[in-house]
């Protein structure tokens, strides 16, 4: 589950990139990605069609899961400080369980790193512990 400020901006687009090229890596740990912003569905659509995306994009237009992740609230961008999505993902168990948090993730290398951490969890049948 992984949070990004907002479609279309140079680094939300880079991490889903990211995601996008390494989503058979995910399926074969038996991982499934959902990415969430507070945009809304139709913004979703077009962001994901324009980038081919194989995967969700949730809704938050409320900012509500966001707030309840603990990922909403103040942060810095070029000097400037903001209120918004800080960008951030949970590993979530099969069992529903945060299994791993990323926060201050750098959009071009962070689904390496969260597959690097699903190999790290799994066990040998493929299954994140």
């Amino acid at each position: 589950l992984y949070f990004y400020p907002r479609d279309n901006t140079p680094g939300c687009t880079t991490e889903a990139q990211a995601f996008r090229d390494a989503f058979e890596r995910f399926e074969d740990q038996g991982s499934i990605i959902l990415g969430v912003s507070t945009d809304d569905v139709r913004s979703h659509r077009k962001f994901s069609d324009k980038l081919g995306l194989p995967f969700a994009l949730l809704a938050d237009t409320e900012g509500m899961v966001a707030r309840a992740y603990g990922v909403w609230g103040e942060k810095k961008f070029m000097g400037r400080t903001t209120i918004g999505i800080r960008r951030s993902t949970f590993v979530i168990d099969p069992e529903g369980k945060v299994a791993h948090i990323f926060s201050k993730v750098k959009p071009e290398t962070h689904a390496t790193q969260v597959l690097a951490a699903l190999g790290a969890e799994s066990s040998s049948d493929g299954s994140v512990r």
